[in-house]
């Protein structure tokens, strides 16, 4: 019986969050990310260096006993790195049952997008960022490119880059 209303609450939490993305930026772009996806968001702390991994991937930290994967997505999407300041954060998310950090320049809100706003990303990116998204919304004169998660990590999910 546990099983059962742990489940139909799940469901009722996802249904809340369905449309809505925590949108961010990097660079001078803004994305998105689906937020039922965002467990959440932290200032920068000392991320422990983890030899041997892709350059995006920082290393790991301790969030409350458990060890998470710190990935930089300024690095990840091709972009030169950059110091980290007052406003860079990490976002925490969950994949696959696994919590991962991601470090962007800012945060900016929790944006609901309906269906009717969301368009089909260009299919050639210079810097390769295109082929880890899901789609694009335009609200209120703003471009937000929203990230598929499962994209964005299944390369270090099979591979075990993560650490």
């Amino acid at each position: 019986m546990e099983n059962i209303i742990n489940n139909n609450m799940s469901t009722s939490i996802s249904d809340d969050l369905n449309g809505r993305y925590l949108t961010f930026h990097i660079a001078d772009a803004i994305y998105g990310i689906e937020l039922f996806h965002v467990i959440e968001i932290i200032q920068i702390q000392p991320i422990t260096y983890v030899p041997n991994v892709a350059h995006y991937i920082k290393g790991i930290i301790n969030l409350r006993g458990k060890v998470v994967p710190v990935i930089d997505v300024r690095l990840k999407f091709g972009h030169e790195e950059t110091k980290y300041n007052e406003l860079t954060c990490i976002i925490v998310v969950v994949i696959n049952d696994m919590q991962v950090g991601l470090i962007v320049d800012r945060v900016d809100e929790v944006a609901t997008i309906g269906q009717d706003e969301l368009a089909s990303p260009p299919t050639n990116s210079s810097n390769g960022a295109n082929k880890y998204l899901s789609t694009i919304a335009q609200i209120d004169n703003r471009i937000i490119l929203n990230i598929d998660c499962n994209k964005f990590f299944i390369d270090d999910l099979i591979t075990g880059n993560m650490y």
